[in-house]
């Protein structure tokens, strides 16, 4: 018998394939490695394992978000960055309740492995859906996924550019003094 289920494409669309009926999971070849209780998270939206945000907050969607990828992602590195005030003179901000519409997350997961930048982005946006969708929810995401092993790359370009840029600082000051 068949079930109305509007969403099943959106969801399909958002999550690089993933697809529910009533009783099964479909999961594309190149999602196998992940584990199967994370794929349902991300295909059924996750709304069952999240928990509620603290309805006395001042940032209730920016808990949300953070309830969300630490359950899913379990990440080492989690920045999230409400940049909505940034925003606030855009003409389709204007009349807006909501404070949060705006943000910049930095994760940083094992569970990034050996995905690709868009996979990355798509698992994020999977587990965002409700919020993204919803009047007065995220209007714009701004996502900066890594690895573990990419931060500390990051870390170690920026610290050697930073020794270089005060070695020649230090060459530029003793020849000036000279």
């Amino acid at each position: 018998m068949n079930t109305f289920r509007p969403f099943v494409g959106r969801i399909g669309s958002l999550t690089g394939g993933f697809t529910t009926t009533p009783t099964t999971l479909h999961i594309p070849k190149t999602y196998t490695q992940i584990p199967i209780p994370m794929l349902r998270r991300y295909a059924l939206g996750f709304s069952a394992n999240a928990r509620p945000p603290n309805m006395s907050s001042t940032t209730p969607i920016e808990d949300t978000i953070r309830a969300k990828v630490t359950a899913a992602l379990s990440p080492s590195t989690l920045e999230i960055y409400n940049d909505s005030h940034l925003h606030s003179h855009h003409k389709a901000m204007q009349g807006q309740t909501s404070k949060e519409t705006h943000f910049r997350l930095v994760i940083v997961s094992d569970a990034f492995g050996t995905k690709m930048q868009s996979a990355r982005h798509r698992m994020i946006y999977a587990l965002l859906r409700e919020e993204m969708s919803g009047e007065g929810g995220i209007h714009a995401l701004q996502l900066k996924t890594l690895t573990p092993e990419e931060e500390e790359k990051q870390r170690e370009a920026k610290a050697a550019k930073a020794a270089a840029k005060q070695a020649e600082a230090e060459a530029q000051s003793s020849d000036d003094s000279t």
